[in-house]
């Protein structure tokens, strides 16, 4: 049996890019007659039939919205981002269709043909973490909504977390409480987060009069034994911290193991609070854990719903770049500091 020929082959024969062999099936971008006859012929002589696209003109949208992720797909917070990716489709009698890359490129690539000859109608382009993505050649011109990405590209919607906010929203909740010696377990990886959760814990010490002191700062890798050794650090300290800010649920269940260890009650001789609300860790600790919920389900039903507008041209559809308010969900980690 011979291989099916793909997207890409008739590309490579036409000698032109996969946009312009999509567009020139689908009836879509700014190409010449020529360009989309030589592309049609090329795509004839090699029985390339693209899904959908019968006569190779789009009569009508696929109603189909491609989502491609690097490794949302494998993470705990998944099932919340694609539930509100899929409610959000299906409310506009879309269907979503969902690739996975595990940050391999070539799967990526792979990914995008698929997704290019079920002639969807636009694409969610969306990353594990909040973070600046450069988009591949091949979905130039295709209809895109960025979901916990960011790019410089003026014309691209996108949606991340506000990550200054969930800092701010945080450490505010420990000055309330009573608290001014604040500690905060920062990850050391140069992304958003890092930086926006830094920023957030320092203006709200500065609003509320309290000196910033970088002894009560560390910087390691964000998960629970690295944790456990900067709350360790830093409950070491003569004038040690009252309560701890962790840049997510992982660390802090190190600063707990570390309480433990300094015979540190939770909350009466330490506060915590945290950035996940990871559900199975949170409850699962004991008090529960007072986290920054990350808007992971209203970021996947926003992004679908603003590549809905952009593809009906509604009103209001012109580009937006999205950060996403991250609200506190208590529970019973956070008292007054101890006397």
């Amino acid at each position: 049996m011979s291989k099916r020929v793909g997207i890409r082959e008739v590309a490579a024969a036409a000698g032109v890019s996969v946009t312009t062999v999509s567009h020139s099936l689908s009836g879509g971008g700014q190409l010449s007659d020529a360009t989309r006859e030589r592309v049609r012929s090329v795509a004839e002589g090699l029985n390339y039939t693209p899904n959908r696209l019968a006569s190779g003109l789009r009569s009508k949208r696929s109603q189909i919205i491609g989502f491609i992720s690097d490794e949302i797909s494998t993470t705990p917070y998944a099932g919340r981002v694609l539930l509100g990716a899929q409610e959000a489709a299906a409310a506009n009698d879309q269907v979503l269709m969902i690739v996975n890359t595990s940050r391999d490129d070539r799967l990526e690539s792979r990914g995008i043909d698929a997704l290019l000859q079920h002639s969807v109608d636009g694409i969610i382009y969306a990353r594990m973490y909040h973070q600046a993505v450069k988009l591949p050649e091949a979905l130039t011109g295709v209809p895109i909504v960025l979901l916990d990405a960011y790019s410089d590209r003026a014309d691209l919607s996108s949606v991340v977390p506000d990550e200054e906010g969930a800092a701010r929203t945080a450490v505010q909740h420990l000055v309330a409480a009573g608290h001014r010696r604040i500690g905060y377990l920062n990850n050391i990886d140069d992304i958003p987060a890092t930086h926006g959760r830094l920023a957030g814990y320092k203006a709200v010490l500065a609003e509320n009069g309290i000196a910033f002191d970088e002894t009560l700062v560390t910087t390691t890798e964000s998960t629970t034994g690295p944790g456990r050794d900067a709350a360790g650090q830093l409950l070491a300290l003569v004038d040690r911290p009252t309560a701890l800010f962790c840049f997510n649920d992982r660390m802090a269940m190190g600063a707990y193991q570390a309480a433990q260890l300094a015979g540190l009650s939770i909350p009466e001789n330490l506060s915590i609070v945290s950035v996940d609300n990871f559900e199975l860790l949170a409850d699962a600790l004991l008090p529960g854990l007072t986290s920054i919920a990350l808007p992971h389900y209203e970021m996947g039903r926003w992004a679908v719903e603003r590549l809905a507008a952009e593809l009906a041209g509604d009103a209001d559809s012109a580009p937006q770049q999205i950060r996403m308010p991250c609200p506190l969900v208590h529970r019973q980690s956070v008292g007054p500091p101890p006397r």
